[in-house]
């Protein structure tokens, strides 16, 4: 008989008891995370009643290639749009609570007489919550719909990025046991720089290769370059001094904005979760039940922490960016348990040899204990509302709503604002591939020319022209390229105010991009040199090929948009869309102000309602939700009028309030879809018309104004003197200064504001 690896032992008896703990986790409706857990420390040193691993060792290394995977797959259903989709609501709940918790968590670990390290690290495993635990426990309880369920699901979005970077910052903290503010905000600032160089070069970049490999890329094919494309970039960010974990987040989100984003996801699925397995498993084999009961009252203590600590600072963030009481205690309540991350974190930590063997059990214990509680803390968050409205004072109450009310306000976007923005996208995306040219010209070009030719000012002459000459047209675009939008066309031909600040910032950017290229010259030559020779005669040659520079640049700027955005094109089988129209998850965050949100519905079969008309359905009068479109097939009705009817199988978008869908719901007898997911329905816009001299929109009605024959849209709210009127009646008159916000079809809306009124 042959001899047997004993990797392969260990792999099957890791499998084996993976397998019998999973089928019964399922059967009891528990985290399979837990169950691996579980499965782990069965089959580890600490439990004598079963076979054990015979070679740790190798267990860890296909550990780590489980956490290789898992952030691999976290940045395949990330992607950095999504982040930008997050409301601000959801952004600032996020930070307030991760800010809290790590440094209350930091401050548990000094109490208790931990090691600096031991206690950083247990800051940054308490700073996420659990996606997996948060998810199930709101699909038992039908939650999804629930307007505070979509601030819970972009708190997470915003959790899985901080707590990245909070991993790459405490491994260089613990490799370099420096705690300086310098030292941070260095390797902050070159995280940063990193993290947009590697988007920036692979969005232009990965997209154009697999687009032209597609007639090559079967199955596996697509599996074998997307795990060849993740450990690349995991090699690739070791090298620079970073983590292989942000390596591989980083290649999930790249891959994300790609049209093959969905299928490495689903190939790549059962790698992650063979590797993954292995990891939680890997875990529990940590665990020691003496020192569980050793370490007991720590345990209790970060429990508590976990509980009320998370409870508070996600409540009072949800609080601070303008959610309503009720909202913020059913945010707080839902996001009080560790997550998944705490394990990677620790993990980390012990890999580095930085921290004490006892904090494994200490965190286990708590996520067990966590995990458990959380379905029934959002059970009790309603009761916990209506306690909390009985005990504290009412002033106290109406300063919240006031404040709720205030930060909540709808204004208008700066036109100064958009314009600004306009112009700092610019100068960081070109500025970013600037300094990464630079940085590879000094670093590998000019070294690898000082070994081919022997006179060192041709070295010089020759590293820098070929890096001149690459960097050439983002060098103009960062000095010359003008914002491409109406608001820097509106504010530049109203010549009376705003000529003399739009000179000014471009006379700033043009000294900005002098300074560059004067720092990058400095490398290579004499002060006086650089001042007096070689900056003006890289200002002749930019002057002189400028044009061709510019079209350069144009076709080098076009080929990103188009990649960035290709996955969007195919899903709306359109080649063109215009960049500032919101999507159906930016209309969900805009109506957050409004206690309302959209609500996806799927009309069932046998509904006692089908081939009725609207008109006399009579939901709008009865419920006071508004239908802003129906979905048949490829078919879109936006705004549907009062002839028309719902048939089996169409898919509806409402807008109302929690208390509207809810008795809405009972007679539309439908399964609603989660509101996480955004619906490929992308000529439909949330917008905002201004009631002033240029709409003459004063003293019409909302029927006599004809929007909805101008713009197959409907008016779903007015915002007057601070108070809000969500679903106005079609007789309500508009007055001077009212903000009236109209969902319907983006083009159409903008006719209507630009139409000329005489």
């Amino acid at each position: 008989m042959g001899h047997l690896p004993k990797l392969i032992e260990d792999l099957a008896l890791i499998l084996m008891a993976g397998a019998a703990v999973t089928l019964l986790f399922r059967k009891i409706k528990q985290p399979l995370v837990l169950g691996y857990i579980i499965a782990g420390f069965l089959v580890g040193p600490h439990f004598k009643l079963t076979p054990s691993v015979a070679d740790a060792a190798n267990v860890k290394t296909l550990a780590e290639i489980g956490v290789i995977f898992l952030l691999f797959s976290l940045g395949l259903e990330f992607s950095f749009k999504k982040l930008m989709r997050v409301g601000g609501s959801a952004s600032i709940t996020a930070m307030v609570e991760i800010i809290f918790i790590t440094i209350a968590g930091y401050m548990l670990g000094k109490t208790m007489g931990w090691s600096t390290m031991d206690s950083l690290f247990l800051g940054g495993m308490l700073a996420s919550s659990s996606t997996t635990i948060i998810i199930r426990a709101f699909d038992e309880l039908g939650l999804k719909s629930k307007k505070f369920a979509s601030i819970v699901f972009g708190v997470l979005v915003v959790e899985d990025i901080v707590v990245i970077l909070l991993m790459v910052l405490l491994s260089t903290v613990a490799v370099t046991q420096q705690f300086e503010g310098t030292q941070i905000l260095l390797t902050i600032s070159k995280l940063v720089f990193f993290l947009a160089l590697w988007f920036i070069t692979g969005i232009y970049l990965l997209p154009t290769f697999l687009k032209k490999a597609k007639k090559l890329m079967d199955d596996e094919a697509v599996l074998i370059t997307s795990i060849g494309l993740c450990l690349g970039m995991v090699l690739l960010a070791t090298q620079v001094g970073f983590s292989a974990e942000l390596g591989a987040f980083i290649m999930g989100s790249i891959i994300a904005e790609t049209t093959y984003a969905e299928k490495v996801e689903h190939i790549i699925k059962p790698v992650k979760d063979l590797f993954g397995a292995v990891f939680f498993v890997s875990v529990g084999m940590m665990i020691n039940p003496e020192a569980i009961l050793e370490y007991k009252w720590m345990v209790l203590a970060v429990t508590l922490l976990t509980l009320f600590g998370k409870l508070f600072s996600t409540t009072l963030g949800a609080l601070l960016s303008g959610q309503p009481l009720k909202q913020s205690v059913q945010v707080g309540m839902s996001m009080a348990q560790i997550g998944e991350f705490a394990f990677i974190v620790a993990t980390l930590g012990l890999s580095l040899g930085v921290i004490s063997e006892f904090l494994f059990p200490v965190a286990v214990g708590a996520s067990a204990i966590t995990t458990f509680t959380t379905p029934y803390l959002i059970k009790l968050s309603e009761p916990t509302y209506h306690f909390l409205t009985r005990v504290i004072p009412e002033k106290w109450l109406q300063r919240i709503n006031r404040y709720s009310s205030g930060a909540q306000s709808i204004k208008a976007e700066s036109t100064w604002k958009m314009v600004f923005n306009a112009y700092a996208r610019i100068c960081i995306i070109n500025g970013v591939i600037i300094l990464g040219i630079m940085l590879l010209s000094i670093r590998f070009l000019h070294p690898f020319l000082e070994m081919t030719i022997e006179n060192s000012t041709l070295t010089s002459i020759v590293s820098l022209s070929i890096s001149l000459i690459i960097a050439s047209p983002f060098i103009w675009a960062f000095m010359t390229r003008k914002p491409d939008n109406m608001a820097y066309r509106e504010m530049w031909l109203d010549d009376k105010y705003n000529h003399g600040p739009l000179v000014v910032m471009e006379i700033l950017r043009i000294i900005l991009g002098l300074f560059i290229i004067g720092f990058w010259i400095e490398n290579y030559f004499s002060p006086l040199v650089v001042t007096f020779i070689a900056v003006p005669m890289v200002i002749a040659v930019y002057y002189l090929f400028s044009k061709r520079i510019q079209k350069f640049y144009r076709r080098l700027e076009g080929r990103f948009i188009t990649n960035l955005n290709e996955r969007e094109l195919v899903r709306r089988g359109s080649e063109t869309r215009n960049a500032d129209v919101m999507s159906m998850e930016g209309m969900r965050q805009d109506l957050i102000p409004w206690d309302a949100h959209m609500v996806d519905l799927i009309v069932p079969q046998n509904a006692s309602y089908l081939a009725k008309k609207l008109e006399d359905l009579a939901w709008r009068e009865r419920f006071g939700i508004n239908i802003v479109y129906i979905k048949r097939g490829e078919q879109l009705i936006p705004a549907p009028g009062k002839t028309e009817m719902l048939l089996p199988f169409d898919e509806i978008g409402i807008i109302a309030t929690d208390e509207q869908v809810a008795q809405f719901v009972k007679l539309f007898d439908s399964k609603t879809i989660p509101s996480t997911q955004t619906t490929n329905i992308n000529d439909i816009a949330l917008q905002k018309i201004v009631v002033d001299e240029h709409t003459m929109l004063k003293g019409h009605t909302i029927r006599s104004s004809s929007i909805r024959e101008f713009t197959d849209g409907l008016v779903v709210g007015i915002e007057r003197k601070n108070k809000r009127m969500l679903n106005p009646e079609s007789t309500t008159h508009f007055e001077w200064g009212d903000i009236i916000w109209i969902v319907g079809n983006w083009r159409k809306i903008q006719q209507f504001k630009a139409r000329k009124v005489v």
